[in-house]
């Protein structure tokens, strides 16, 4: 069972540094340091939408619209730390 707490924990890294690349790489076209119309930072940007928002998705319908500034990944952040807070407060469940 210590297994399974190791995976989701691993899942829960993984989901949480593509998070962090999707919004600084947002950053970067935005700022134009970077430019969609580059093969290889457009592929990357293409993976990181489609691996991400169906994560996002739910959350920004419940979200209102703040004029430009999408919170969904902040609340799916601080959700990943809750999450990972409640495992490992619980990890004596796995054993």
């Amino acid at each position: 069972m210590m297994s399974l707490f190791q995976i989701l924990m691993l899942v829960l890294d993984v989901i949480w540094y593509f998070i962090l690349a999707h919004v600084i790489m947002s950053w970067l076209i935005n700022f134009q340091v970077l430019n969609l119309r580059q093969q290889l930072v457009s592929q990357i940007w293409y993976m990181l939408n489609r691996v991400l928002e169906p994560i996002y998705g739910p959350i920004r319908r419940i979200l209102p619209p703040m004029s430009g500034i999408d919170l969904a990944p902040l609340v799916v952040i601080i959700g990943i730390a809750a999450l990972r807070m409640i495992l490992i407060n619980n990890v004596a469940a796995f054993y």
